[in-house]
């Protein structure tokens, strides 16, 4: 496609396929596009890669990478665009000042196919890479596009994104549906016995539902789901085989036990699906859940009088 007649500007490149076995494994296939490049200064290459030398390897001239690829781990998303990070320096240039370095590389660019796939990279990796909690994310990805800066196309020019656009953008990946819908996920609410237990235990969060309507029986709903779990596990845990009848009321109780925390867990759940509307509510922009429950304008989840 490149060879094509209209395509005039490719035509001083050369291409070079490093893939399959015969390009070679490992550092073999760096050997070839070293060869084709001859004088960097003068020649102009495009490497086509697949894998290969997106690790442990520099290429001092490549001077940019686009991502075909949909990697998700950005580990290795971030590994292969530092190929192109790697510094092009000549030491006493003009063979008369050794201590002089002539900086031929002064920029190297990234470019993605999927930009919403690129910014959740960068929104990922550079909050992991400050696991602490008191560094809000916007902290963490302004540090390091202070140092990878992210530029867009604006209509008739580059413009640099800052941190909150990062992570807005990345973020619009999901519809506001599929977001909602990820509040009502049974893997958001914990109903064993020790969960159960911590909550019972909490007098304060327990005061706290069962002033809300629908939570007036919780603390006799978990009451009856420890107790029978225990005497479950008393029943289950007797060297003797259980009877005919002893089988008859352990699945009873089983049975009943289940009914009983899927209640509870569907109590809970309808109760988590409030939290984003919640968020909408505030003017507060809510960072973690943490956020939510201790941060600004408690008095909005409540009830106005009548």
């Amino acid at each position: 496609m490149l060879r094509q007649r209209q395509n005039v500007f490719y035509h001083d490149y050369t291409v070079n396929v490093c893939a399959g076995a015969e390009a070679g494994i490992g550092l073999d296939a760096l050997g070839p596009v070293r060869r084709s490049m001859a004088d960097p200064l003068e020649s102009k290459t495009i490497t086509l890669s697949c894998g290969k030398l997106t690790t442990g390897v520099t290429v001092k001239p490549w001077t940019g990478i686009l991502m075909l690829r949909n990697l998700k781990s950005p580990e290795t998303y971030f590994q292969a665009a530092f190929r192109v990070q790697s510094p092009w320096t000549i030491d006493n240039p003009d063979g008369l000042h050794p201590n002089e370095t002539l900086i031929l590389k002064r920029e190297c660019y990234v470019f993605d196919f999927a930009p919403t796939r690129a910014l959740r990279q960068i929104a990922d990796y550079s909050c992991s890479l400050h696991p602490d909690e008191t560094i809000s994310p916007e902290q963490s990805v302004g540090e390091f596009i202070h140092f990878l800066p992210v530029l867009a196309y604006d209509g008739s020019s580059m413009k640099r994104v800052n941190a909150t656009d990062v992570l807005d953008w990345a973020a619009s990946g999901t519809s506001a549906t599929l977001l909602a819908k990820r509040w009502e996920s049974a893997l958001l609410v914990n109903v064993d016995d020790l969960t159960l237990r911590k909550l019972m235990n909490n007098q304060r969060a327990m005061d706290a539902l069962m002033s809300i309507e629908g939570f007036r029986s919780l603390n006799d709903d978990l009451e009856k789901i420890i107790n029978k779990s225990d005497h479950l596990k008393e029943m289950k845990s007797k060297d003797e085989k259980p009877t005919r009848e002893e089988k008859k009321e352990m699945n009873a109780e089983e049975k009943e036990t289940k009914s009983l925390r899927k209640q509870v867990q569907e109590k809970l759940i309808k109760f988590a699906t409030r939290i984003p509307i919640f968020m909408y509510l505030t003017d507060y922009r809510e960072q973690t859940l943490r956020d939510v429950i201790t941060k600004l304008e408690r008095n909005c989840s409540r009830r106005s009088p009548a």
